[in-house]
């Protein structure tokens, strides 16, 4: 039997293991749903429901500190009280140009699918202590921030393919993988890696970048 020959077999029998592990675990599920009793399922309606009501407070909090929506902040000591505030934050420091507006796009639509994160724009050019003070040395950066503390950075595009092409799912994907935002599926592989999905896209059609690239502050 040839390598290629071996590697098959050891495949195959990987895949037969895992398929009946899975199917174990289906066949254990469903027993223990045979087996319950009124009692029981009267305890996963409460649990279930105790469960709805602790989402829908958590969302009515977070709406009431701001999440939900893409917010500028334009006092420097604002971004003190709003990283205190909520567990999770995601802040661009940007410049009026074109690779700040794609980012902004980017995040307008993030920050209305990812209510547990609060999402904010700060103009570096208005906000030196706060630029100094993080070491924002190229715009746009976003300033990643769990628990009060910036954990990462995403610094210009060079992390999202190197252009301005970028998805919103990319950038979606790296914000997951640093943990400021969840995904219900965890982090995707590189979607760059499968260039024929859908994406969705900000790029305006035929502009150019030439004169806009990604500054330096």
């Amino acid at each position: 039997m040839d390598a290629s020959a071996v590697v098959q077999k050891v495949m195959e029998e990987q895949v037969v293991r895992v398929a009946k592990a899975v199917e174990e675990q289906l066949d254990d599920q469903i027993a223990k749903l045979d087996n319950l009793n009124d009692d029981d399922l009267e305890k996963l309606r409460e649990r279930r429901l105790r469960q709805y009501k602790q989402q829908a407070e958590k969302k009515k909090q977070w709406a009431a500190l701001g999440h939900g929506e893409y917010q500028d902040v334009t006092v420097e000591k604002e971004f003190f009280s709003i990283v205190k505030a909520s567990e999770r934050v995601v802040a661009h420091f940007y410049r009026e140009n074109w690779p700040c507006k794609v980012v902004d796009k980017h995040l307008n639509i993030l920050a209305k699918q990812h209510l547990e994160t609060r999402f904010i724009r700060l103009n570096a050019e208005k906000s030196p202590f706060l630029t100094e003070r993080l070491k924002i040395f190229m715009l746009p950066t976003l300033a990643l921030v769990k628990n009060g503390k910036v954990e990462d950075y995403v610094v210009g595009f060079d992390e999202l393919g190197g252009s301005d092409d970028f998805s919103t799912e990319e950038l979606e994907d790296r914000l997951a993988k640093a943990g400021v935002i969840t995904l219900e599926d965890g982090p995707k592989p590189q979607l760059r890696a499968g260039a024929s999905q859908s994406k969705r896209s900000v790029r305006q059609g035929g502009a150019s970048t030439r004169d806009d690239d990604t500054d330096e502050d």
